[in-house]
């Protein structure tokens, strides 16, 4: 009977995001107090610099007295929506979207729950700030706004010494860890350690969008170099100072990592790479993904999110995911991933093998259309693209060649989608579906008001990054943005809130269809193909759910008995940024 109880209380503590109950706020109701505890209970000055705990000028009377803050704080008492409001309209004043993003990384280590509380409820506004494309250009000048560390440094100093790294990290209930080694920082390139922007602005994602836990997550660099001159010379630089470390130097000290965070987080750690250069993404994806809980966001959650809007925009044009012929510029991770959950999406839905469905999606790369007669040259990751063609050097033939009814920009190049190419799809198709998706908005393919123009107002376009709307003839065109997002947070906290072990491609598939289904009538009246971000964590918890039952379905949860009502589950193991009152 005592372990029993015992069970139940573990059980109630991992929920809201997962981790252990350190602070004794999941066991207890929104309106009871609880006790701000560090190593010792904090209190007066260490308190309210504490940025876990500190709530500014929200602490009542009452906990003032209690944790010695008289005198320490101004007289006046205000909640937290006021703080909200200040915050917003503070943040509104700068011009210059970098100091945006350093206000809101300011406000994130000062005041933890009122960094998250801003996030969640402006988040159309403030997610471009802390996120792509603000992040790109605070990664490029890492170095010289860098303030106070956030997230662990692994370099090639502490190879032998990893383990020991991870636990200098004060919070030991980690339960997903964004990692980076910086080589391809969104469409930048080689960034080196100024890399961390990424891990980090995720994991704040995985909060604000996804409820889990802060304590739970951990942003990771691993740092082997860089072949970056311009960075090397930069006396600013926070890195090591060589050349990139490769083959076996490089596997080595990445085997280490994922051993040590295996052996100390345990089996269900999440471990999402991020921003890998492509000949080390698929590598480690494949290496790992048979003995722990890994996800590539460039690969797979990018794939899961352009599936979900393919398979929206069919609303708007008519048919099935077999009855189009999709063409891709990029054939990098991002490219083939997106590519590969399209094959198994119409595999899936007509029953023909994959390698059938394959000969649906065609991809060009630097060299031109990728077909059967350059297959011995083609990195492995290429070749099941390679289908029967004669060989095409440019886009623009490509286009008028194969006849794509959807066009995806995956290159990491600005400004490909050129006029020739965008009106030639508009020739091809009466609503024609274009994705730029390279980030930042310098890389996009082609613009919003290029892709509206050149088609006559007939595009269904979607960019990585944001675009503001079109006008165009007297209408205006709101353009959709194919985020991932959308998918990470609600994919992650499905993996967490059922102790998933291993990710499979179904799971890929379902939250892509589960976020599909969150487009309203509204949404494609307005020619979206993506619902709006404002209702971001219910839409998280939807795809949750859906992760979570095919997990079940597949044998791969550990979280036992399956929860009834996986949406309300879901829900419930959210993260609130609501401040608690202290005892």
């Amino acid at each position: 009977m005592e372990n029993a109880a015992k069970e139940v209380v573990e059980l109630k503590s991992t929920v809201h995001g997962g981790d252990k109950d350190v602070y004794g706020e999941d066991t207890a109701s929104e309106d009871q107090p609880v006790t701000p505890w560090s190593v010792s209970v904090a209190s007066g000055y260490n308190l309210i610099r504490d940025p876990h705990h500190n709530k500014g000028l929200a602490f009542s009377e009452k906990e003032r007295d209690a944790h010695y803050m008289r005198g320490l704080l101004p007289p006046v008492v205000i909640s937290q929506e006021l703080q909200v409001k200040k915050m917003i309209n503070a943040i509104r004043q700068y011009q210059v979207p970098l100091q945006k993003y350093i206000a809101m990384m300011d406000l994130q280590e000062r005041n933890q729950k009122l960094f998250y509380k801003l996030l969640i409820e402006h988040v159309e506004e403030l997610l471009p700030v802390v996120y792509t494309p603000t992040v790109g250009e605070a990664c490029q000048k890492y170095g010289s706004i860098f303030q106070r560390p956030q997230g662990l440094f692994i370099s090639l100093k502490e190879k032998g010494k990893i383990l020991e790294v991870l636990r200098n990290w004060p919070e030991k209930n980690i339960q997903v860890i964004v990692v980076t080694d910086g080589e391809r920082i969104l469409g930048l390139g080689d960034l080196g350690c100024h890399g961390m922007g990424i891990p980090v602005g995720k994991l704040s994602l995985y909060t604000a969008l996804g409820g889990v836990r802060p304590s739970a997550c951990l942003p990771v660099t691993i740092d082997v170099g860089t072949n970056n001159e311009k960075l090397l010379d930069d006396e600013f630089y926070i890195g090591l100072r060589q050349k990139r470390a490769t083959g076996q130097e490089y596997a080595e000290l990445l085997q280490e990592f994922m051993t040590a965070v295996k052996q100390n987080y345990g089996e269900k750690v999440l471990v999402q790479f991020e921003d890998f250069a492509n000949h080390n993404a698929f590598d480690l994806l494949s290496k790992y993904g048979a003995t722990h809980l890994v996800f590539n966001d460039d690969i797979q959650g990018t794939a899961s999110v352009v599936l979900a809007g393919l398979l929206s925009s069919l609303k708007l044009v008519g048919g099935s995911l077999a009855d189009h012929t999709f063409l891709f510029l990029g054939a990098g991770e991002a490219g083939t991933g997106i590519a590969e959950l399209i094959a198994l999406e119409i595999s899936k839905q007509t029953n023909a093998p994959v390698e059938e469905t394959r000969k649906k999606v065609w991809l060009v790369d630097s060299k031109g259309l990728i077909v059967s007669s350059r297959l011995e040259s083609l990195q492995h990751f290429k070749k099941p693209w390679a289908h029967e063609h004669e060989p095409v050097k440019t886009l623009a033939d490509a286009v008028n060649a194969i006849k794509p009814t959807v066009l995806i920009g995956t290159s990491g190049v600005g400004r490909t989608f050129t006029k020739e190419v965008v009106e030639a799809m508009a020739a091809n198709n009466e609503r024609p579906i274009i994705l730029a998706l390279s980030n930042p908005t310098s890389q996009s393919e082609c613009t919003a008001e290029e892709a509206y123009t050149w088609t006559q107002g007939r595009a269904i376009y979607c960019s990585g990054s944001p675009f503001p709307p079109v006008e165009y003839e007297g209408k205006v065109y709101t353009p959709g943005q194919s985020n991932n997002a959308y998918i990470f947070p609600g994919f992650g906290l499905g993996l967490l809130m059922s102790g998933t072990i291993r990710v499979h491609d179904d799971m890929l598939l379902a939250a892509s269809e589960a976020l599909a289904s969150q487009v309203s009538q509204e949404d494609f009246d307005k020619g979206l193909i993506y619902p709006p971000f404002t209702n971001i964590r219910e839409i998280s918890a939807h795809i949750a759910a859906k992760v979570a039952a095919k997990s079940y379905e597949l044998g791969l949860a550990t979280r036992l008995p399956q929860p009834k009502d996986l949406f309300q589950y879901a829900e419930s193991c959210m993260y609130s940024p609501n401040y608690r009152s202290f005892r």
